[in-house]
């Protein structure tokens, strides 16, 4: 591994999370700094969660207690996260973050509460939401 060490810590970012606060940022890094595997940010799930199953007929609510909405930056010390992305991309494994590798090589991230303007512009709608968000934000710091 050319690019570090492998007990360097990694922050993984989405590119589509453009609302990130420092302070989360912060917050993740203190929280995590001593932990033996790493964690994510995310916030706990506060909505009623439905299970559509044939016809997008609803089958189920699902519990939300213990349900985190995941979130990014995660963060893992780098030679795990290697050897989790390696052992599922050869187990031809799809994860949807790096934090789903990392469970998949049988480990247990741990969530950490961050902001819910932490959003992932996804849909057009999402681009306006993150503009305000982002615009509140910069108001914040001025202040501060």
């Amino acid at each position: 591994m050319d690019i570090g060490s492998p007990d360097d810590w990694v922050l993984v970012h989405d590119v589509a999370r453009p609302c990130i606060r420092r302070s989360d940022m912060e917050w993740l890094v203190n929280q995590l700094h001593d932990h033996p595997v790493g964690g994510l940010l995310g916030c706990p799930v506060t909505d009623t969660i439905k299970r559509a199953g044939d016809n997008d007929g609803v089958s189920e609510t699902v519990d939300r207690q213990g349900l985190w909405h995941a979130m990014t930056p995660q963060m893992f010390r780098l030679g795990m996260l290697h050897d989790a992305m390696a052992k599922a991309i050869a187990d031809k494994m799809p994860v949807t973050d790096e934090a789903s590798a990392i469970e998949y090589a049988g480990k247990q991230p741990v969530m950490v509460e961050g902001h819910a303007d932490n959003i992932k512009v996804t849909r057009g709608t999402d681009l306006a939401l993150a503009t305000l968000y982002i615009e509140q934000q910069s108001k914040l710091i001025e202040v501060t």
